[in-house]
């Protein structure tokens, strides 16, 4: 297709795995001579990567595309990511969508543009279930500070509230040495850290017969990468092992993410999770004991089906005791085709609501607690590089976000620095020690 510097815009929404894949299809396209531009600026080019986790998620994706199909009507408009493997026809269907593509083929966009007429209906190419085998290597890049590398795709746990396996498939990898060699190319551009990324990141090694702790010991010895953070990764996989080795990885920080999704054993038993709670709280626990002052952000699901106050309280409380950092709160989000779509028991979405707020005053205080243990303590920053109004921002090795005055030369660089408090954003003061 003839470029002349046509510009293509890209839009992602959802997960970090999304990111990372969206970042790899850019690349080919600057590869053949297009100009990359904001969604916000006219382009001939769309692509959206969607994401269909929740029922808002969805409908964040439709908001997005008509918007962009408005704002340049004249654009070829690809969508693909998770709402596009899921129900492809929805999308086809919107007016200005030129091209739907499944997850097999997501790298081959511009092979397919050709073949679509901006004024029929989008063409819609492998969507099918079955197609979900290949492996799509994706990493980020144009991020001077970080870069999300995907080391796993796919899913083989089938909770009963998630459609992720029918959108990416059954678990899956590439080798550790096909990874490594992603991260020396990540490190040869500069970036200091990496986010491992994947729909079950400790699942990795399922398809290649290695392990995920063999992938982060072959990971350290990278050059260049001065940091790692695992991305969520679920408790039943996170062995003595792993917290052991990140207890004492100068490049793995102290930082993990970790679902709960219910403190209920019941609702655990009908979510068809593969722990229960004392598993759990064993798994905080070991984790605390092994790495001081470790940042640890929870998932929790509330107003699954058959969920009761006491359900609710087992939760609360469990969380209230293990004090984790944050919390990610999710109200129920009923999917159509999953088994919890059709459980008895549904809670009233009044309810859902008070339940979520709750949690959400509880993640204030814990997260506002964690910051105030971390005040005087000395830490390493990885500064972003933007100017936010007279100030410039980065994260501590255990994600304290800290901003200092506006330094143009500490931008995509690591500082020592001493924690001093709390300013009226949020994030932690702080002063310069030492730059690295």
């Amino acid at each position: 297709m003839p470029n002349n510097q046509k510009r293509v815009a890209f839009h992602t929404l959802g997960c970090k795995l999304n990111f990372s894949e969206t970042s790899t299809i850019a690349r080919q396209f600057d590869e053949l001579g297009f100009e990359r531009v904001s969604p916000n600026s006219q382009a001939d080019v769309f692509v959206i990567n969607t994401c269909s986790v929740t029922e808002h998620a969805e409908k964040k994706c439709r908001q997005a595309i008509k918007k962009f199909i408005k704002h340049s009507p004249n654009a070829f408009v690809a969508v693909v990511g998770c709402y596009a493997q899921l129900r492809p026809e929805d999308l086809s269907n919107i007016e200005g969508v030129d091209l739907v593509m499944g997850a097999s083929d997501r790298g081959n966009i511009p092979l397919y543009m050709g073949d679509a007429s901006k004024n029929a209906k989008a063409k819609i190419y492998s969507c099918e279930i079955d197609v979900l085998n290949d492996f799509f290597p994706a990493y980020s890049s144009g991020d001077r500070t970080r870069s999300f590398l995907k080391v796993q795709d796919g899913c083989d746990y089938h909770c009963t509230y998630c459609t992720i396996p029918n959108a990416r498939g059954k678990s899956r990898n590439i080798p550790i040495s096909t990874i490594i060699t992603q991260a020396q190319s990540i490190a040869s551009q500069g970036i200091k850290e990496i986010i491992l990324t994947g729909v079950n990141t400790g699942d990795f090694g399922r398809t290649t017969g290695e392990s995920f702790i063999g992938l982060l010991k072959e990971l350290e010895k990278v050059e260049g990468i001065e940091r790692y953070r695992i991305s969520s990764i679920e408790p039943n996989l996170i062995t003595d092992e792993v917290i052991a080795f990140v207890a004492a990885s100068n490049k793995f920080l102290p930082h993990f993410h970790i679902p709960l999704q219910s403190g209920s054993n019941n609702i655990l038993r009908l979510m068809k999770r593969r722990y229960n709670r004392e598993l759990f709280a064993n798994k905080i626990e070991k984790i605390k004991q092994a790495i001081p002052n470790v940042f640890i952000g929870v998932d929790v699901i509330v107003g699954f089906p058959g969920e009761t106050d006491n359900d609710f309280s087992d939760s609360y409380n469990l969380l209230n005791e293990l004090k984790p950092s944050f919390l990610h709160i999710f109200p129920y989000s009923e999917r159509p085709g999953t088994p919890a779509s059709d459980f008895e028991g549904k809670v009233h979405p009044k309810a859902i609501k008070q339940r979520a707020d709750k949690l959400q005053h509880l993640s204030y205080s814990l997260h506002s607690e964690f910051y105030a243990q971390n005040i005087g303590r000395k830490e390493e920053v990885l500064f972003e590089g933007a100017n936010r109004k007279g100030t410039i921002t980065g994260f501590t090795r255990n994600y304290v976000k800290v901003e200092i005055d506006f330094r143009k030369e500490l931008a995509g660089k690591i500082a020592s620095v001493q924690l001093l408090g709390t300013s009226n954003t949020g994030n932690l003061t702080a002063k310069i020690i030492k730059n690295e």
